[in-house]
């Protein structure tokens, strides 16, 4: 056990006793910290972590009962439910003790001490104390790994020659620890990659965890990563463990990296050149061994040509880039993730399989998708959800009219009147996104003649 990192508080109203405490325990590596007034303890285990409390039993009020010992106890117990109490007192017995042990104290010594005595008993204390932390943070461990397997995993969907090469790139750098950056527009589907890069690692019996860079505050960044101790700023009231500790001998997904202020680009560099980070509030390094995928939306290589994210950070995080293409570029993938995504629904919601008909597909071949598969994926969703027929029909589909486009306009291929009707019907209900009620209120029509009007056509 190494005495040194140990941190001691010493609460005894006799100024002899706690001199003789600090002798004796700075003398074998620890810090400590004295105090006469029992008082001062929320104060105290505010401001400080302390690995171990001894806490004398009988103050002036009270020379020998314990009584404000139990409920000096009680209190630090309260305070630190954590928290290693050992008491110390020179009225002593063994119903006393028993008692101590029950009300939560870890060991019980007599005074006048043995010093090979108290010192065993404060060696075996701070293992306990540091067994606690350890099972603290393997429960965090365990519970990131459980939410993480909770979640589900979409397969990858392609044959397009683009997916195809991404398919060789992930086999072939996925079982090494190289940090990977992978860059694409929105909905493209990265952290599917970052997952599944994780998941043909040998790292995969860890956890992965994910960050948004672009939600971290600059106040919150070191705390989110790199953890924080009790006291650290005013609502730390507790050690707590930062990302990259609990993802250590795992993977770390920092998603959105290109958003990153320069002002924290420098900190993360530091952290992962030194493998280590430090909890804010602390001197303390920890050391941590993560594999690092990052990913961006944003054209990093132009960024840094601008000054406006690190030359050196890139050097680090990119030792393989993944491109993903966006889906306008990869068409013909269209139809395997429309039925992918239609069995995935259907199985969800409890439908009948639907299929698509050539006109539909049609329909979402020819569309941009500015939002990529995720917005492919809900547009699948929704569909499946209020579709009645058989098969999905174009109409079925409420797809976002192009940036800049006010709203659909009305081209006719034919002005037989009920074409026009047919088509004014389908462009009212895209506008409103299948909101009948707002599209009957525009067509000049009550809710039941449009329902009549959309089975008629089919709409």
């Amino acid at each position: 056990m190494n005495a040194a990192a140990g941190q001691i508080l010493v609460l005894d109203d006799d100024p002899d006793v706690l001199l003789a405490a600090r002798l004796l325990l700075k003398q074998h590596g620890y810090r400590v910290r004295t105090e006469t007034d029992p008082r001062l303890l929320p104060a105290l285990l505010k401001a400080e972590a302390f690995d171990v409390v001894l806490l004398d039993m009988n103050f002036t009020q009270d020379a020998s009962s314990g009584r404000e010992g139990f409920y000096w106890l009680r209190e630090v117990r309260s305070l630190e439910p954590g928290a290693v109490v050992v008491l110390i007192t020179a009225y002593g017995d063994v119903e006393m003790a028993v008692r101590a042990i029950k009300e939560g104290a870890t060991d019980f010594v007599l005074k006048p001490w043995q010093n090979e005595k108290l010192l065993a008993t404060l060696s075996a204390a701070l293992h306990l104390r540091r067994s606690r932390q350890e099972a603290l943070h393997l429960r965090s461990r365990q519970q990131q790994l459980s939410a993480d397997l909770a979640r589900p995993f979409d397969q990858f969907v392609g044959q397009a020659p683009a997916m195809q090469q991404v398919f060789g790139t992930l086999q072939k750098v996925a079982p090494t620890d190289a940090n990977v950056l992978i860059l694409g527009e929105n909905g493209t589907g990265k952290e599917l990659v970052a997952r599944e890069l994780h998941r043909q690692s040998p790292r995969a019996g860890e956890v992965f965890l994910s960050v948004d860079m672009g939600s971290l505050s600059e106040s919150l960044f070191e705390s989110e990563l790199f953890g924080h101790v009790k006291g650290a700023f005013t609502d730390a009231r507790a050690d707590r463990a930062g990302r990259f500790e609990i993802a250590s001998g795992g993977t770390l997904f920092l998603d959105e990296i290109g958003n990153l202020p320069l002002s924290l680009q420098a900190k993360l560099l530091s952290a992962l050149q030194s493998r280590t980070v430090t909890p804010l509030g602390s001197n303390r390094s920890v050391p941590v061994d993560v594999r690092l995928i990052c990913a961006t939306n944003r054209p990093i290589h132009e960024l840094v040509g601008r000054e406006l994210f690190r030359q050196d950070l890139l050097y680090r995080i990119n030792t393989v880039e993944i491109h993903l293409p966006p889906l306008r570029e990869r068409r013909e993938d269209i139809p395997l993730l429309v039925d992918h995504y239609l069995e995935v629904y259907a199985k969800k919601y409890g439908k009948a399989p639907r299929r698509l008909s050539a006109q539909a597909l049609r329909k979402l071949e020819s569309y941009s998708w500015p939002g990529n598969i995720r917005e492919l994926q809900h547009a699948v969703e929704r569909a499946l959800i209020l579709s009645e027929g058989e098969a999905l029909e174009p109409g079925d589909f409420l797809l976002t009219p192009p940036e800049g486009q006010a709203g659909p306009s009305l081209v006719l291929e034919s002005y037989a009147l009920e074409a026009v009707e047919k088509e004014a019907i389908r462009k009212v209900l895209h506008k409103h996104q299948g909101n009948v009620s707002q599209a009957a209120r525009e067509l000049g029509l009550t809710r039941t003649a449009l329902y009549r009007r959309i089975a008629k056509y089919e709409l």
